[in-house]
């Protein structure tokens, strides 16, 4: 079971279609990669060559 990380202030903003775009701060707080190709992913995933740097 994945541990639930409460959303605090910085760990998401609205993008212009109105979508949540997690930050890298709260992408470091999950502590992993979800290989989805998040905008701001701070494990260098790459979904074009499905890996990471």
């Amino acid at each position: 079971m994945k541990k639930i990380i409460p959303i605090e202030e910085g760990d998401f903003y609205l993008s212009e279609e109105g979508y949540k775009v997690f930050t890298k701060q709260y992408l470091l707080k999950r502590g992993y990669c979800c290989e989805s190709g998040c905008r701001h992913c701070p494990y260098g995933y790459n979904p074009k060559t499905a890996r990471r740097k």
